[in-house]
């Protein structure tokens, strides 16, 4: 039998919290399958797929864009296991990863969970579910570029879920890697369902110097 994800939250308002808002992500895939429907052969064979300027403030406005239930709770154990107590989310959306990695920071006794979003309306969104969780004081949502609001954070940051735009992932982490701690871990989500848009990335990591 598969294991429940949200067993691994000790906490039934948060889980409370988190089933809805996966839910309520569940019933927008059909419009998302639609959406990159055309994209599909760029998909498949590996190609970039286009991301225009407009698509954060209008398609993808409404859109949660989440974690999934698993890659979620593997998040929290993660900033578990590396008693995480400073953790930066480029890509809050409508917040639930935030969320889980808020708990997570919780559970290992306090700290904060510095998330980012560009659209304002989604922001206040995130921040009304991190209230109804419970966990409002363990994070701050800043709202506008990231490359702006996180360039000036002085904080060693002990765990980046990389999970905003693709093209944006390797200036973030660029940005954002001279304050990592050492052992530090980065996650970065889709890099196998959009392999031509982290191509740079990918190969930026790879490179041993």
């Amino acid at each position: 039998m598969k294991q429940d994800p949200f067993a691994v939250l000790n906490d039934h308002k948060a889980a409370e919290v988190l089933r809805r808002l996966h839910e309520d992500a569940d019933r927008q895939l059909p419009r998302l399958l639609i959406h990159y429907l055309a994209q599909l052969p760029r998909m498949l064979s590996g190609r970039k797929v286009t991301f225009t300027d407009s698509d954060a403030t209008e398609f993808y406005a409404d859109k949660y864009l989440p974690l999934d239930r698993d890659q979620a709770a593997f998040c929290y154990l993660c900033a578990r296991a590396l008693k995480a107590k400073t953790v930066v989310e480029f890509g809050t959306s409508f917040g639930v990863s935030t969320i889980w990695l808020a708990a997570a920071v919780r559970d290992n006794g306090g700290g904060r969970v510095i998330g980012t979003e560009l659209v304002p309306a989604k922001a206040e969104r995130a921040r009304e579910h991190v209230a109804a969780a419970g966990l409002s004081e363990f994070v701050e949502i800043r709202t506008g570029d990231a490359r702006q609001t996180l360039r000036d954070d002085p904080a060693p940051i002990d765990l980046l879920l990389n999970d905003g735009f693709p093209d944006l992932a390797l200036e973030m982490l660029t940005l954002l890697s001279p304050r990592l701690r050492t052992g530090a871990v980065v996650i970065t989500d889709n890099v196998g369902t959009f392999k031509g848009n982290y191509a740079d990335y990918v190969r930026y990591l790879r490179d041993p110097a």
